[in-house]
Order: C-alpha cells, then sequence, then structure tokens
C-alpha cells in the first residue's frame, strides 16, 4: 500500500518547525513582563484562581499554574494531539499517530492560526508562552519531547472529551490497511475478565419550581480516568470568570459555570459520523473512485512520521488517501472505506472558550449554534431560572431512505451529507414544565419525565441512545424530591440504589430455587439468604453488594461469547438474567464464594473491605498494592446503575478491588445573586506524591463529603494559601 503511487504531498512530522529552538532573551523578558500581570492564589486544597488583567494574561498564568500541577500531563495529551506518540512510545504507536495526521495536521494548525481572529490569537499566545515560561523557569523539568509548544497546537486539541471522535476510530483498521496487514491491539482499554467500564457522565439540572431557594440548580458530574482533568478558576479584568474542571493543557474550562450559567457535557450517541464503501479504480499510478456518473481523483498526500527504536530515532512514510467523505480508513471486500466526520478546529475552538463566557441561556445558545461540538450533550442552568438540554450539537443532515446504521455507498450521491441540522432542530428541551432535566449517557427521550422530546418527532440517527440503568434511576430520584437543596442534589446524585440489579437477582434466586444439585444448593444456601434480603443498594458495610458486584462480572464471562457485539449495558443485563442458564447463575456464584473465600478466608466481605480508593505515584499508568495505604469506596460501577460512578478491579498483585475511572471532578451549583457552588475531587488536584494537595481530597471522596468553592475573591483570599506571580521562587 506504501509503494502504491509516488509522492505528491509531503507532510513532515518533525519539520524545522516543530525542532525547538532555545528561548530568546526577548522571549524571556516579554513573558516576565507578562507574568507580572497575572496573581495566582492557591487556596487550602491546593486549587489555583487564576487572575489576569486580560484574557489572554489569564491563559498564561492559568497553563502555568497546570504545569505546576502535572506538566506530564500537559506534554502528554499534546504529545497524541499532534501525533508524536511513537516518539516517545515506539513504533507500535505509529498507526495511533498515523490516525491522527489522517485527519489533523501541524501544517493546517498553523495556517487556522494565522487566519483566527486577533483576540483567539492573543489566548493561543498566552497558551504557549505560559508552558514555555514553566519550562524557563523549572529547568528541573525534562519533558519527553515537547521542549516548546507552539501557539497553534490548541487547533489540533480544541475539546475536552477523551478522545474525542477520533477515538472511536479503530486503529487496527487503519494499520490493515495502510500497513502490513496484521491486526493489532486496540487503543481502547480492553477488560478481559467483565464488562468494561462505561464511559460517560451525569448532568442534572434543576429549574425553580422544583428548588427550596427559587434558584436553579446544576450537578455536574463527568465519569473520567481519575486526574484526568483538575479543578481550576480563571479569571480576568476582561470579563472571564470561569470554575470547573479542565483537560489538562488546554486554555477552556470543559465543564463548571461563571456567575451567570453553567454547562455540564455528556458524552453522545448522536451520529456524527459516516463510513461510506468507496467504488475505487486504479490507472496506471492513479487512483479513482467513482461518484454518481463521474469519475474523480483520490486525495493524495504522504505523511512521514518519526518512531524511536532502542534509543534511535526513525521514519517510515505512508501514501495516504482521502475522497470528498473523508480519508480512507480501513479497507471491506473490494471497497475501500472513507470516513465523514467534523474536522473543524477553529469553529470547536472558539465554541470550547466562548461557552465560557456565556452570560445566560439566550448567550449560551449563540454559542451553540456555531455547531462545532461533535461528541457531547449538554446539561444547562442559569442565573435567571432557565434549565435547558441539547443532544448533541455537530449533527449533519441526511437522506432518511437511507440506513445511516451501516456504511453507505460512497458512489451514490444521495448518502452525501446535506449540510448541518440547526441548534433548533436537534433533540432540545428548554425549561420543561416537571422542573428537572436528567442525563446519564441515556436517551434523550426521558430526559424529562412525561415531559420529554418525543422520539417520533425526530430522525433516527440523532439520538440512537439506549437506555441504562443510570438513566432510570436518575428519572427515579428526581421525581421524588419537590425542593432540591445543594445537599439534596448531592443526595441524589449518590443515590445508591443499583437497578442493574433488578431483574438480576430475582432471576438468580429463581435459578437457585429450581436448582436440583444437593451440594450446590447446600453451598449457597446462605449467600442467597443474603441477596433475598438485599435492598439493591450499595454501602460500604454490605456483604450482598460485594457477592452481586462479583457474582455479576462472573457470569458475564461465562456468557461474554454469546452477547452480540454492540449490545447497550440494559441489553447486556437482560440477556444475563434471560439467557443464561440455571446451572451458569449458580456456578458464577459458587466460583465467587470460592474466590472470596481464597482471597480473604471468608465469602463474608463488606464492599468497603474491597472496594478501594488508592493513590500512590501519581503517575499516568498508576500502580496498586494491598499493602499500602488505601480508603473504602460505596460506590460501584455505572454499568449497574450506580450514579456516583467507581469503576474498580483487580490489578496483578492484588486481592482487592481499586478504582482508576467514573466520578472524579464533581460540583453542584446554585445560581442566585450570587453563585454558591460545591466541589468534590479524586485524590486531590496536584499529582506529584510530595505534594500536600496530592491526596487531601481522598478523605472527602470515600465519605462522599464535598468541599465549599471560594468562587468570589472576597473568599478566595480567606481561605488563600500561596499567593504568588508566574515564576516566583
Amino acid at each position: 500500500m506504501t509503494n502504491r503511487l509516488k509522492l505528491t504531498l509531503v507532510v513532515i512530522l518533525i519539520s524545522g518547525s516543530l525542532v525547538a529552538q532555545p528561548f530568546t532573551k526577548a522571549e524571556i523578558d516579554s513573558w516576565k513582563s507578562q507574568a507580572k500581570q497575572v496573581t495566582i492564589i492557591r487556596d487550602t486544597w491546593g486549587i489555583p484562581h487564576v487572575y489576569g488583567k486580560t484574557d489572554g494574561d489569564a491563559v498564561f498564568g492559568f497553563l502555568y499554574a497546570q504545569c505546576e500541577d502535572d506538566f506530564e500531563r500537559v506534554e502528554m495529551n499534546y504529545i497524541s494531539a499532534v501525533g508524536r506518540l511513537a516518539e516517545v512510545e515506539g513504533e507500535s504507536k505509529l498507526y495511533h499517530d498515523l490516525r491522527t495526521r489522517l485527519f489533523y495536521d501541524s501544517v493546517q494548525a498553523m495556517a487556522l492560526y494565522k487566519a483566527s481572529p486577533a483576540w483567539l490569537k492573543r489566548l493561543c499566545d498566552g497558551f504557549a508562552n505560559g508552558i514555555n515560561y514553566y519550562l524557563y523557569t523549572h529547568p528541573q523539568v525534562r519533558p519527553k519531547l515537547l521542549n516548546r509548544f507552539q501557539p497553534w497546537m490548541p487547533f489540533l486539541f480544541s475539546e475536552g472529551s477523551i478522545g474525542g471522535d477520533l477515538a472511536s476510530i479503530s486503529v487496527g483498521r487503519v494499520k490493515n490497511f495502510y500497513g502490513d496487514g496484521k491486526t493489532i491491539s486496540q487503543d481502547k482499554e480492553v477488560d478481559n475478565d467483565n464488562e468494561p467500564e462505561p464511559r460517560g457522565s451525569n448532568g442534572f439540572a434543576i429549574a425553580p419550581s422544583r428548588s427550596a431557594t427559587g434558584n436553579a440548580l446544576l450537578l455536574i458530574n463527568p465519569h473520567t480516568s481519575f486526574y484526568f482533568r483538575p479543578e481550576v478558576h480563571v479569571t480576568s479584568e476582561e470579563g472571564l470568570n470561569a470554575y470547573g474542571a479542565v483537560t489538562w493543557g488546554q486554555f477552556f474550562v470543559y465543564q463548571g459555570f461563571n456567575q451567570y450559567c453553567g454547562w455540564m457535557h455528556t458524552t453522545s450517541q448522536a451520529d456524527v459520523m459516516d463510513e461510506y464503501l468507496e467504488a475505487v479504480m486504479e490507472r496506471g499510478d492513479s487512483v479513482f473512485y467513482k461518484h454518481g456518473k463521474a469519475i474523480r481523483p483520490m486525495a493524495i498526500k504522504t505523511i512521514r512520521l518519526a518512531y524511536v527504536e532502542d534509543g534511535k530515532k526513525k521514519f517510515k512514510e505512508f501514501t495516504t488517501y482521502a475522497t470528498h467523505h473523508g480519508p480512507i480508513i480501513a479497507r471491506e471486500d473490494t471497497h475501500w472505506v472513507s470516513l465523514a466526520m467534523m474536522v473543524e478546529p477553529l469553529k470547536a475552538l472558539t465554541q470550547s472558550y466562548q461557552r465560557t463566557r456565556a452570560t445566560g441561556l439566550e448567550d449560551y445558545k449563540k454559542v451553540m449554534d456555531l455547531k462545532a461540538n461533535s461528541s457531547n450533550n449538554t446539561v444547562f442552568a442559569d442565573n435567571k431560572g432557565n434549565i435547558a438540554y441539547w443532544h448533541g450539537n455537530f449533527i449533519p443532515k441526511r437522506n432518511p431512505q437511507y440506513d445511516w446504521n451501516k456504511p453507505l455507498d460512497g458512489s451514490d450521491p444521495g448518502t452525501d451529507w446535506l449540510g448541518l441540522h440547526e441548534v433548533s432542530e436537534i433533540v432540545h428541551s428548554i425549561n420543561p414544565s416537571n422542573g428537572w432535566i436528567q442525563n446519564c449517557n441515556s436517551t434523550p427521550f426521558t430526559l424529562a419525565g412525561d415531559q420529554s422530546p418525543r422520539q417520533d418527532m425526530y430522525p433516527a440517527y440523532m439520538a440512537p441512545d439506549a437506555q441504562n440503568p443510570r438513566g432510570i434511576n436518575a428519572e427515579r430520584v428526581l421525581k421524588r424530591e419537590p425542593a432540591f437543596t445543594l445537599d439534596k442534589l448531592i443526595a441524589a446524585a449518590y443515590d445508591p440504589h443499583l437497578a442493574g440489579f433488578e431483574k438480576l437477582i430475582p432471576a438468580l434466586i429463581t435459578a437457585y430455587e429450581s436448582g436440583t444439585n444437593s451440594e450446590m444448593t447446600k453451598k449457597l444456601e446462605e449467600p442467597i439468604k443474603f441477596l433475598r434480603a438485599w435492598d439493591l443498594g450499595y454501602s460500604k458495610s454490605s456483604v450482598p453488594t460485594t457477592l452481586a458486584i462479583y457474582w455479576g462480572q462472573e457470569l458475564q464471562k461465562l456468557i461474554r461469547a454469546r452477547i452480540l457485539p454492540g449490545s447497550s449495558q440494559w441489553d447486556v443485563i437482560e440477556f444475563m438474567a434471560s439467557e443464561s442458564s440455571a446451572s451458569e447463575k449458580l456456578a458464577a456464584l459458587s466460583n465467587v464464594i470460592d474466590e472470596l473465600n481464597n482471597d480473604f478466608g471468608t465469602w463474608k466481605v463488606a464492599w468497603g473491605d474491597v472496594n478501594r480508593f488508592q493513590r500512590l505515584t501519581g503517575k499516568i499508568v498508576e500502580t496498586y498494592n494491598d499493602d499500602k495505604p488505601s480508603l473504602p469506596i460505596a460506590s460501584t460501577s455505572s454499568f449497574w446503575g450506580s450514579l456516583a460512578a467507581y469503576g474498580s478491579k483487580k490489578y496483578p498483585g492484588t486481592k482487592k478491588m481499586y478504582g482508576s475511572v467514573g466520578n472524579s471532578f464533581v460540583a453542584v451549583v446554585e445560581f442566585g445573586k450570587e453563585v454558591k457552588a460545591k466541589s468534590l475531587l479524586a485524590g486531590g488536584n496536584n499529582n506529584n506524591p510530595q505534594s500536600p494537595h496530592f491526596n487531601d481530597q481522598a478523605d472527602l471522596y470515600s465519605t462522599g463529603r464535598f468541599k465549599d468553592v471560594w468562587f468570589y475573591k472576597k473568599d478566595v483570599l480567606k481561605h488563600a494559601e500561596r499567593t504568588y506571580h508566574p515564576g516566583d521562587n
């Protein structure tokens, strides 16, 4: 494949523009001058409150503070975004880099930076200058690769989702087409023992009619890898005043609030990407594809990637192809597969930043009109009492006569996108009369109870999302409370009911009652008694929770081969309940009893004794040790319906289960005359084990106690631990 055609366009990643140059005296003097325009106040939890004269100054300090807390994660996010992972991690990452470079490249990013409006250029300059000044003032820090950051880099990392749309593209398929045809492991984490922890988030919005104070409330509850986002506050004299969670290395608050409104993103399943089967023809050294009656030439470019092997840098070139639909990413039989998706870095970066300055619902709707947020749903509330929801944002218009769940005939012009839907046309809800909105990565057609949008009013591709146990529980807890406060909202977000076991436990008990194996019946008699009496709610002291979680995971292992790929969480649970045999259900519980007895000397293990929080190293890939201190956690995997998600599992050498994904940054916000908020972060805000803020929130996290947010400067000053300018010793 790589030798098929001659070079027509070369994109060289390791070019002169990317090679680090020494910082000049003029640059350093400029940075020192800008640093004087910035004040960073660290509160008693180590949260940085950044104050800048201009937005550009605030971004300068914002990135400097992020680097203080975890430069490694800042750098690694950009190494990945620029498509240079293989230069750090070796040849195995070449096709991760190629996947990135099929859609984004530094030449494009540089052009977008140059074409940007002046206000955005100033932010991008502040981004690069803040990080570079950190590196200058911290010569002991040794970057893995990026010794100088460039102002065009944010255009390669323009929205804060984990992986964004690119993460859904199989690296193995890319390698099979452009490489040696041998499948490699996928880029997503795979757990071979049980269902991988669902990635997603919860968002609740409460209208004044259901609020004890008459003010709108918002729950911000992303479920991410722990330490993927820190807690921050960034302000300027030009009106910026945003608090919340930032994805390391970005200059906008991704999920958070300002003095007017708040925004919470949940992962959307709205169909924003399509694969096309292209009819390809080769004529000499050229490649063409059919589109209607026309024969079009493929767009061709050669991408040169670097990788490290045995400490030496090597290079590999790939001749890549694209149609008007998008880059070629795979082959199916005789067809080449192209992929259409959103590639709008300038609009996406603009939207990501401008939402942080929205002054209320109408202003936020104007930001949404950019239609450049492709992976998120939005739950919204403001200080005028408005609550709102949008299911996605970037939604291509399509001919409804086609099945958009399958790859499309690329030669048929009728399958081409027909522009984008207006925001008013997508699934949304503004101020529903029931007084609350929820989304838990579930169907939007239950977002407001009986006041939810009607499914028959929208094309299927807009909202193929299935219902899930979290969505069922969220609707239950929001319906029952007539007068929410911040504390009651926290209680709702931590409701312990596990809806996933509503069918599973009765199915297990039925299997037990129909059993004929007297030895098995005797062995499981007491565990079944525990499960019969269980209220389906988790707690640290609950033995039935341990039995249920272990049993559910074991049953999945036994029947995994029969579960259809792509099944929803609820489909998997229903399959486990109805399609597994009685003997499989009982065998799974018997195996669990043996496992617990072997590991702990008894099967009567309280959930909090096995489900633990531990933070030891601060490394991107954490390690766990049963012999080192850890804390009990009550919540469970969101797969079973736990609103407060905690994805835990055993690791090599451990008998206990340790969490690495789920509730990370959580906040509840009330929008009155003044904003009131409480928050919680997994572990702490600094990823250096020597920092007092490495694990200072761990006990709060273990017990579900939230800390007060210091949003106004008068309160920040009362709780200040350190005040300084970037570069101060």
